[in-house]
């Protein structure tokens, strides 16, 4: 059938149209290069030690790596350990905001028997209504294998770290802490999945001491793609609850909490500190590039961040809080246990934190033709008091591993929970020289985690800096 004329020159004029208003991705290594160092040369709190004339010619990700101001013990203790590069802008944005694709496991990979080259998953949570929440699978369970294959030292992170369909076998530990298979094998399928981290609350009462506790996984406000801070409510709900039957001991579970957005983390210790709203959370220290931008784009008043004032804040009841932490305790986490020390006293029970008190942004091209998505470092923080002596990471006042034979939250047989109690019970020194001993038993090599993908393996991004998504121009 011959189409009239008008209907082929609304045809082509669509097409054209079309055409015309797409865009043009930019994919060649020199440009995407080019914009990358731009970004950064104005960003990155290093800029004055970014190489004068790095080689373009390289893959953007290898890039990217040549012109940080890289961390050494030796020679720049004072480097980056934490700024990062992804392919997807896309992707990068929807992880940070707590939304992945993947099964819903979270797990701490470890050698056992020590000194062997096996490696063995413990699972440390999983997210409600997930693929292994569905399959039955909970906190302390244990794998040794995927997809029929033993994991050990050679072949787990290429297991692991696939994209794909994977089938666990499970196992348990014997009553000589061996590792003994249990027959259960389980498929999970990969699903989009996004992170409540507002993940478990409880009081306990003890005659006149009544202790709040919260797990709380990722400082998010809400919901990938969502405005409203729905997160922050529900723990604001939670304090609410604290505070309605008056407790005056707090336990925050920060142990698997690698950071995110300092807006929650300044939401949590105004409901936590024993604060006034003029009181400062924390100031952020920039680059001499882009300091005198923002002063006169937002005055001084940017450069520091001040307590809120919250109905539900708990405070005023307190002496002291505790804090649960562990080697993958960072950035925001950090920052709040920095930001409460100079109006209350804190408490750290666990591992040594990771030390991350630098600040990052998420950086992506506004006109959407370049794919790329920077995490560059590009602020120092510090508390009220100006201090920021934190970069190794914060040693704990009560050290205690956790150990691989986990229980669920809230389970007092929990090494880091149950010690935590007995210090505010007044009855540390048995449950202290346990859980040493225990630690000492059980204390295992481990060898990572899939926590370290979380924000960046432990980055801290300022949501309330909205250039950082639109370039420098």
């Amino acid at each position: 059938m011959k189409l009239p004329l008008s209907t082929v020159l609304l045809l082509l004029l669509f097409v054209g149209c079309k055409e015309k208003s797409a865009v043009e991705p930019i994919t060649d290594d020199v440009s995407v290069n080019t914009w990358i160092l731009d970004e950064m040369k104005y960003w990155y709190y290093w800029n004055d030690r970014i190489p004068t004339t790095p080689e373009k010619n390289q893959k953007p990700a290898d890039f990217f790596q040549s012109i940080l101001y890289k961390y050494d013990a030796t020679i720049r203790p004072d480097g980056d350990r934490f700024s990062w590069i992804q392919e997807s802008a896309e992707e990068l944005t929807s992880s940070l905001s707590g939304q992945t694709k993947g099964n819903g496991m979270e797990y701490k990979l470890y050698y056992y028997p020590s000194g062997t080259t096996n490696v063995m998953g413990v699972v440390i949570y999983t997210l409600p209504g997930s693929p292994a929440a569905k399959a039955g699978i909970k906190r302390g369970d244990l794998f040794v294998a995927v997809n029929q294959e033993k994991l050990t030292a050679t072949n787990y992170a290429k297991l692991l770290n696939s994209k794909d369909t994977k089938t666990f076998t499970f196992a348990q530990l014997g009553a000589a802490k061996e590792v003994i298979e249990n027959g259960i094998q389980k498929e999970l399928i990969p699903e989009v999945v996004q992170e409540d981290p507002v993940y478990f609350d409880t009081v306990y009462v003890s005659n006149s001491r009544k202790i709040g506790y919260l797990v709380y996984h990722q400082f998010n406000p809400g919901p990938n793609g969502v405005s409203k801070n729905l997160y922050d409510q529900k723990m604001e709900a939670v304090f609410e609850r604290f505070k309605k039957v008056s407790i005056n001991e707090l336990v925050v579970d920060l142990r698997y909490n690698a950071g995110g957005y300092v807006s929650s983390a300044t939401v949590l210790g105004s409901l936590i500190g024993k604060v006034n709203d003029n009181d400062i959370f924390y100031y952020k220290e920039y680059n001499a590039s882009v300091t005198p931008d923002l002063e006169k784009k937002y005055g001084k008043d940017f450069f520091y961040q001040k307590y809120s004032a919250k109905s539900q804040n708990v405070g005023a009841g307190l002496n002291k809080v505790y804090f649960l932490t562990s080697t993958s305790t960072a950035s925001a986490s950090e920052l709040l246990i920095n930001g409460l020390k100079p109006f209350m006293e804190v408490i750290l029970v666990g591992g040594k934190t990771v030390g991350k008190n630098m600040g990052s942004i998420t950086i992506s091209d506004s006109k959407k033709k370049i794919k790329w998505g920077l995490q560059p470092l590009v602020t120092k923080s510090l508390n009220g008091l100006k201090k920021s002596d934190y970069n190794t990471g914060f040693i704990p006042n009560y050290a205690v591993n956790e150990g691989v034979e986990l229980y669920p939250y809230g389970d007092q047989r929990d090494k880091l929970l149950g010690l935590a109690l007995d210090l505010i019970l007044e009855n540390p020194i048995a449950r202290s020289a346990t859980a040493n001993q225990n630690a000492s038993k059980d204390l295992q090599v481990e060898i990572g985690s899939s926590l370290s993908a979380k924000s960046g393996g432990g980055n801290m991004f300022f949501d309330d800096l909205k250039e950082g998504n639109s370039g420098n121009k």
